[in-house]
């Protein structure tokens, strides 16, 4: 077995039972135990999959309200003391009114110690690119902590896009890790581009997940496309390169990756497992494989593995 150095993942998730009373998320009964786990449970995960710091973020959720969002950080905040040399934590957002998410974001962060905050690829189908959300972009780029956007279940007005000739549960699959998820976050990046979102906040950190959310592969064909979307003061290419950060969440294949080094800097590609929907002994397992594969440096690797993670949160893995 490859000798693995230290290792960040920040694509891993929990469940609040307080949201989960409140039939807030969706059916995760399958991997319910280590959701709800923050405990030793979760550590020992951690270990037998070489992960020195994971950095915890809820699970899709429907949007909290803004009492039950500060609460559910305060709560993450109280559990991960116990462990706080391998737990940090992404916050969970308001996003509904996005002033008072602007602030829970200043206060999980400043107060909580919290690295940025984890938020749904749409509200109720509502994109980002909506001014209305801005005051959550530029709390953020006042802080210098980034905002992960993560997938999230399809809204009730686009599910008839996966429906076809095949069952309702194809449907379902069809509609999240089956190509939904993915195909919605990456159009949203665009979106967000579009709208001149990076033109009004240049330093705006966003981490996106899975490889890039399909758009490595596709970037060569969108950029050019890109220069007919209104004057920005950027290209969509430069925006790329300088305002997103992938991490290989869920996946855990080396052609993905390869794409993915060609379209970004190493400098703002991280390892991520998803867990628990992925094992970290999967993730540990393709780290070994990248590590042997020639597709990286032994630096680049350990950029990869830990200290890309480290310069973005602004946190330590500590052996």
């Amino acid at each position: 077995m490859t000798t693995l150095p230290l290792v960040i993942t920040l694509e891993e998730h929990y469940v609040s039972p307080d949201l989960l009373a409140q039939r807030a998320v969706d059916d995760y009964s399958y991997v319910l135990p280590k959701l709800t786990n923050l405990g030793e449970e979760r550590i020992k995960d951690m270990d037998a999959g070489s992960v020195t710091l994971q950095v915890l973020s809820h699970a899709a959720v429907n949007a909290p309200s803004s009492h039950l969002a500060r609460s559910t950080n305060d709560k993450l905040s109280a559990a991960i003391e116990h462990h706080s040399k391998r737990l940090a934590a992404f916050a969970i957002l308001p996003m509904a009114d996005p002033h008072d998410a602007a602030d829970e974001l200043s206060r999980a962060t400043k107060e909580l110690y919290f690295v940025g905050a984890l938020i749904n690829n749409h509200l109720d189908g509502r994109f980002y690119d909506d001014p209305f959300f801005w005051p959550v972009f530029e709390r953020a780029q006042e802080l210098d902590v980034p905002i992960y956007i993560h997938p999230t279940f399809p809204s009730e007005n686009t599910k008839q896009q996966y429906e076809g000739n095949y069952p309702e549960s194809t449907a379902y699959w069809l509609g999240i890790a089956g190509w939904g998820w993915h195909a919605d976050t990456g159009l949203h990046i665009l979106r967000l581009f579009a709208s001149g979102l990076f033109d009004k906040f240049p330093a705006l950190k966003i981490i996106i997940g899975h490889m890039g959310e399909l758009l490595p592969f596709q970037l060569d064909r969108i950029v050019p496309m890109s220069e007919r979307w209104g004057k920005h003061e950027r290209g969509l290419r430069q925006v790329w390169r300088e305002n997103i950060w992938v991490t290989t969440s869920g996946m855990f294949s080396l052609a993905p990756l390869a794409c993915l080094l060609h379209a970004s800097p190493v400098e703002h590609i991280m390892f991520s497992i998803d867990y628990p929907f992925s094992s970290n002994e999967t993730g540990q397992k393709f780290l070994e494989e990248v590590k042997k594969s020639g597709l990286v440096s032994e630096e680049d690797f350990e950029k990869i593995a830990y200290r890309n993670a480290e310069r973005l949160l602004k946190v330590r893995a500590i052996e």
